[in-house]
């Protein structure tokens, strides 16, 4: 088992494990205030510390975890979930008039920044964890449909998709028996990767006020808020910014272990 399997599977892992205890269990509660307690360093009582406004820090980045996971997945599935059968369809029709409109309709999107774009969205629909899974998987949509397509294309040409059609198979039924199963695995490796860059959207728009709103903890909220207290308490910056570290370099490990491990021709001699 490849090194960037193993270890983007326990950080990944770590990540999941945080937001799923958060539901039943946190140190400390993250809607409760003490500022008599703000910006403690990290000690026994509080293991990574508190914030400008007393609150645990451990507690704060387990509930953003899950903030941050639970967007980032949505947005991911809402892209898988229209963008794979654009695709599909896309490619069933490859050189067609359909084709052609989904595939400029791709261009246009990816003509413009997508976090600028996420940030125009957001503002206009107002800010909020809902606004900021629209925004994101909006974007998610395009990049799964022109990897589903590309994938799809050279098994178009296969001698038993021929056999099929001429059995009598439909373009529909082909490309969800035949094509699909064939492209299961790119897609599965593309959602992780999309999945890393949801955590980063969902961080860039929560930085600018545009994410998930108080009191939910977000990440990128909690970089934000603590920008100007680096010099007196740098734990409350390099906490949440390690999480997203952390996370975005585990989901990119996992996605490049999964690569290997899933497509043989790609796999590197040890």
């Amino acid at each position: 088992m490849r090194a960037s399997l193993i270890v983007g599977g326990l950080l990944s892992g770590l990540a999941l494990l945080a937001a799923l205890l958060s539901y039943v269990w946190t140190p400390g509660d993250v809607l409760q205030l003490a500022v008599a307690d703000k910006l403690q360093p990290p000690s026994a009582g509080h293991l990574l510390g508190t914030d400008q406004l007393g609150r645990d820090m451990l507690s704060m980045i387990m509930v953003g975890a899950r903030t941050s996971l639970a967007v980032a997945l949505v947005a991911v599935g809402i892209g898988m979930g229209l963008g794979v059968p654009l695709g599909l369809l896309a490619a069933a029709r490859h050189g067609g008039w359909l084709d052609e409109i989904i595939m400029r309709g791709n261009d246009l999107i990816f003509a413009f920044p997508s976090l600028v774009i996420a940030i125009l969205i957001t503002a206009a629909l107002g800010p909020s964890a809902t606004n900021a899974i629209i925004a994101i998987g909006i974007f998610n949509i395009p990049v799964f449909a022109r990897v589903t397509r590309g994938a799809a294309l050279p098994i178009w040409v296969l001698d038993y998709i021929r056999a099929a059609r001429v059995a009598g198979k439909g373009r529909a039924r082909i490309s969800i028996q035949h094509i699909l199963p064939n492209i299961a695995n790119l897609l599965i490796v593309q959602g992780t990767i999309q999945f890393s860059m949801g955590i980063l959207a969902e961080a860039g728009l929560s930085y600018v006020g545009l994410g998930a709103q108080p009191p939910t903890p977000s990440w990128g909220r909690m970089l934000a808020e603590a920008q100007t207290m680096f010099a007196i308490a740098p734990h409350v910056a390099v906490i949440p910014g390690l999480a997203i570290v952390i996370t975005v370099l585990g989901l990119n490990l996992l996605g490049d272990g999964l690569r290997d491990a899933l497509d043989p021709r790609l796999r590197r001699s040890p």
